[in-house]
């Protein structure tokens, strides 16, 4: 038995003291007294080894407290067996030292029973079960600390730790600490997410991640959520817009009317009937209805039980009706949804669209990409079109019917009724599929069967050849491209032939349009003078006296200055100096033409300019003044005709718009007479580069 705390702590106080006068007095000793055993051990285990003087014997005092724990074997104490540190932490016992005469003493030795980690950790409770409503506050306690703390009978400090073993559920349970099991709410619950979870609490007596040998408890914690009326009501369908599926947004209805008609059936509204529910489903509130706006002229009602949407009277505006209708909770008003309708107004539709072929059957080959034409069968070059006719329109087209395919994900209809390829079809065979023409106004729905045979790439011919989308853009792009060529080659072309022409006839106009302004107001018509280009030589001797000189002729533009130099020398001053005269002359007649006055030319006077060249009238030469003159005759001018008569036919069309009358314009030379008494002389001039040697 062992002894109480108080009583030991006196013998160990008085101990060295008793220690010291027995070894003196006594005939027995031990080597330690206080030894210190640790719990746990085998029985034999040796305390202490006692030293006994000749003539002495040594033994236990049965009467000590646990005299039952030792056994002396030789010259050691033992125990006879195993001690626990939880139930005896001290062992006290007495040993008796007697001689021969009978005298005996007392030894008393106090053995300290070390502790060892040899138990682990106690919940009260190993198994917990609690029942948390959704909508418990964040930071609640779920479960009390005196509920979960464990006792550990190595009187060791217990470390706790929480974990969630539900995938999903982990963090929103926690513990207040790890010496501290306290569990409570961490994050807001949703039922949505998870409706039960479980909870393991360990507890140790020593730290996570001690090397030491540390003992292990477990609790099991059951988690149930129960629902929450924390959801307002969800118009369907609707379409999740987070990720935790906590909110529903609903798309808007709509729906059709005939204007001025009554309809006592509920409407048809898409994408359905206006319908909204609890999404505490558990909870399940009862949910009713309300049009809270945009029915002015009160023509629509809503069943309150149903949400079914119905007429009062009829809509006489093609105005669209644009619906508020709200769900509430019958527990909760303020648990509540609303949805738009829109109504639209239209005219009556007599008569469904339809299909005039029950059946269509159409041909695609195997490998295609997608988006690849279905063709007609028997006609591979011409793609397969369905058509709904609508008898409610003059020529059965109704423009607001769109197409789509019902039952197929393999091919796709266009708005317009082309029938596509969707996927790269695999393997040959025959495919049915439904296809839906819908008029979008009236909402009325006509369907045919489509019937596709699918061959093999390899059936195809060079004349059965398939050609995409793809294949004409390539095509009307190398067309364009040859166009633009040979647009470009004409233009190289037509520039080449008639360029020329065309530049001559723009400068001849810009001379006219410059030499306009040099005109001599006083020439008469009468005056003018025959112009001959070809030059007969005749050798005459006389002097000429000069009465009247003629000014010298204006100097020409460059560009046409080049333009004559590029003439032939016999028709250039016909050309460019007197080339209006000539249609004059041909209005004067033949009769001005035989006029036998000469005129005369003097070649053996030299100025600067080579170009130029003074003319007299006849009647002033002096034939004493012995100078050289030359005498060109009127014959001469009869072999330019042939010359300048092209030239001459172009000219005159032109030349029918200048004024006939005393102005006349174009390059030429102006003549000041001295007298109107003078008379009248043909005079010729050549403006002609005229070399020394010509002279």
């Amino acid at each position: 038995m062992a002894v109480s705390h108080w009583l030991l702590a006196l013998v160990l106080f008085l101990l060295p003291f008793m220690t010291h006068v027995s070894a003196q007095q006594q005939g027995c000793s031990v080597e330690n007294s206080r030894p210190s055993v640790y719990e746990n051990n085998p029985p034999g285990y040796v305390v202490t080894t006692i030293h006994v003087e000749p003539g002495f014997t040594v033994m236990i005092n049965p009467t000590s407290p646990d005299a039952s724990f030792f056994t002396i074997q030789g010259s050691e104490l033992q125990l006879n067996r195993s001690v626990d540190y939880e139930t005896d932490t001290l062992l006290l016992v007495d040993l008796i030292c007697r001689n021969t005469a009978g005298q005996s003493d007392t030894l008393e030795i106090i053995v300290t029973i070390l502790n060892v980690n040899d138990n682990s950790p106690v919940f009260k409770q190993t198994n917990l079960t609690e029942v948390v409503p959704e909508d418990t506050k964040v930071n609640a306690t779920i479960v009390a600390r005196e509920d979960l703390s464990a006792s550990d009978a190595d009187l060791d400090t217990i470390y706790y730790e929480l974990t969630a073993i539900v995938a999903g559920t982990d963090g929103y349970f926690a513990i207040k600490g790890v010496n501290n099991p306290e569990i409570y709410l961490q994050k807001t619950l949703d039922y949505e997410k998870f409706k039960s979870t479980t909870l393991f609490l360990y507890a140790r007596d020593r730290p996570v991640g001690s090397t030491e040998t540390t003992h292990t408890a477990t609790a099991t914690i059951e988690i149930f959520i129960e629902q929450a009326d924390t959801k307002p009501p969800w118009f369907l369908p609707c379409t999740f817009i987070n990720t935790d599926n906590s909110i529903c947004i609903s798309s808007p209805y709509t729906g059709r009317v005939n204007i001025s008609e009554m309809s006592r059936e509920p409407l048809i509204l898409e994408p359905g009937p206006i319908y909204a529910i609890d999404p505490d489903y558990t909870l399940n509130e009862k949910i009713v209805y309300s049009i809270v706006g945009g029915d002015t002229d009160k023509i629509f009602s809503v069943d309150a039980d149903t949400g079914n949407l119905t007429m009062n009277k009829v809509a006489t505006s093609p105005d669209s009706y644009l619906l508020q209708v709200m769900a509430t909770q019958v527990n909760n008003i303020q648990k509540y949804s609303i949805a738009s309708v829109e109504i639209k107004v239209i005219n009556k539709s007599h008569y469904p669209p339809y299909f005039e072929s029950g059946i269509y059957n159409g041909t695609v080959f195997v490998g295609l990409p997608a988006r690849s034409f279905v063709f007609q069968a028997g006609n591979p070059s011409s793609p397969l079109m369905i058509t709904a006719v609508d008898d409610d329109f003059p020529d059965k087209v109704n423009p607001n019917i769109k197409y789509y395919i019902k039952n197929s994900t393999d091919f796709i209809a266009t708005e317009d009724g082309l029938i596509l390829t969707n996927v790269v079809l695999q393997s040959p065979g025959t495919v049915t599929i439904e296809a839906v023409g819908k008029d979008m106004v009236s909402l009325q729905e006509a369907s045919t069967v489509i019937v596709v045979e699918v061959f093999l790439a390899a059936a195809v011919t060079s004349s059965d050849k398939i050609y995409t989308a793809q294949d004409m853009a390539i095509l009307g792009g190398t067309l364009a491209a040859v166009l633009l060529i040979v647009l470009v080659f004409l233009g190289v072309m037509i520039y080449k032939q008639y360029g020329k022409p065309v530049k001559y006839l723009i400068r001849k106009k810009f001379s006219r349009e410059t030499s306009g302004s040099y005109q001599n107001q006083s020439y008469k018509q009468d005056e003018h003078p025959d112009v001959s280009t070809k030059q007969h030589e005749t050798s005459e001797n006389g002097s000429i006296q000069s009465r009247t000189r003629v000014q010298p002729a204006l100097s020409l533009p460059s560009s046409h200055s080049e333009e004559i130099d590029s003439l032939p020398k016999a028709s250039t001053a016909s050309t460019i100096l007197f080339d209006q005269e000539k249609k004059e002359e041909e209005m004067e007649g033949e009769t001005e033409r035989e006029k036998e006055v000469k005129s005369i030319l003097k070649t053996d006077r030299h100025v600067a300019d080579d170009g130029y060249k003074a003319v007299w009238f006849k009647t002033d030469v002096d034939p004493d003044a012995g100078e050289r003159v030359e005498v060109i005759e009127d014959n001469a001018a009869d072999g330019d005709d042939d010359s300048d008569q092209d030239l001459q036919k172009n000219e005159e069309e032109e030349e029918e718009d200048y004024d006939k009358g005393d102005q006349h314009r174009g390059l030429g030379v102006s003549f000041a007479s001295e007298s109107s008494s003078l008379p009248a002389a043909k005079v010729i001039v050549d403006m002609s580069r005229t070399d020394d040697n010509d002279i």
